[in-house]
């Protein structure tokens, strides 16, 4: 028997790429509405090809007559779990390198979201993925995989909701997961009357190049900590061009500034805001 084609290799990768899509498509439904509607599209085919096997004229020509309308069918019938599994297949890292994410928006709605946990004196610890992944502190908390909306991340942190313990975790314009644990800077040098949740913030900050923005339950008031350094008392306009700033220094930025011996510029002094013994969760 003959290969399809003349290297056995396209063959084997074939066969490869069509298991990969069949599994996809079978976890995509798995434990969902649409499993069952799987199952009778696949006992659909089935008693096609024994109609066929077994001369059932009648079954045999409405099967084949149906077959026309089954990719349109298909469509219409997992509508839901195609989009979901072409977003998840856009949000890998190898396509979001060519795809720029709404920076600005997702910038707008956080910034919102601190104004207003500020206001109402909500704590609150948001992380947002830079270049290094954060999936081992994703797993420490619930998933989420959101939208990032204001009122979204506001509702998460209000007072005696399940999840507003812990840090939640923003990956482009998603939520990934929120209630997260990170670990604590260890830095003698840090003022004794920061809670624990701006030593979580400076703590993430010091493990990976993730920006962590905290804001004070008693005070009320809006920190933000990237590679080991907190600011703090930031009003909406400063901010909004610190998060910019610092979310638009890329990896390699960073790297040919570290091979050349010279820093990138540390963000921008503020006065001190030691809000004493008010941020006693991460």
């Amino acid at each position: 028997m003959n290969p399809v084609h003349k290297f056995w290799l396209l063959d084997a990768l074939d066969v490869l790429l069509v298991a990969v899509l069949f599994y996809r498509l079978l976890v995509g439904v798995k434990g969902t509405r649409s499993a069952q509607m799987f199952v009778g599209l696949l006992v659909l085919v089935i008693v096609s090809a024994a109609a066929r096997f077994l001369g059932l004229i009648a079954v045999d020509y409405i099967a084949t007559n149906l077959r026309t309308v089954w990719l349109i069918t298909f469509v219409i019938l997992f509508q839901p779990e195609l989009r979901h599994a072409l977003a998840q297949f856009g949000r890998t890292p190898f396509f979001r390198s060519f795809l720029r994410v709404d920076e600005y928006g997702v910038l707008g709605e956080v910034v919102r979201a601190a104004e207003g946990l500020s206001a109402s004196h909500h704590g609150g610890l948001i992380v947002i993925e830079r270049n290094e992944g954060l999936r081992n502190f994703v797993e420490t908390g619930t998933r989420l995989d959101a939208r990032v909306k204001a009122a979204l991340i506001e509702t998460l942190f209000t007072p005696n909701s399940p999840l507003h313990d812990g840090a939640m975790i923003i990956r482009g314009d998603q939520v990934v997961a929120a209630g997260c644990i990170l670990p604590l800077s260890q830095n003698p040098r840090i003022a004794s009357a920061l809670g624990t949740r701006h030593r979580a913030a400076i703590g993430i900050s010091e493990e990976t190049d993730a920006v962590a923005l905290c804001i004070s339950e008693h005070s009320g008031a809006i920190s933000l900590a990237w590679r080991g350094v907190l600011l703090e008392r930031l009003d909406e306009g400063k901010l909004r061009s610190e998060l910019s700033r610092m979310l638009r220094v890329s990896a390699e930025e960073e790297g040919h500034r570290a091979q050349a011996g010279s820093e990138l510029p540390e963000p921008l002094a503020h006065p001190a805001s030691r809000a004493g013994g008010d941020d006693s969760q991460a």
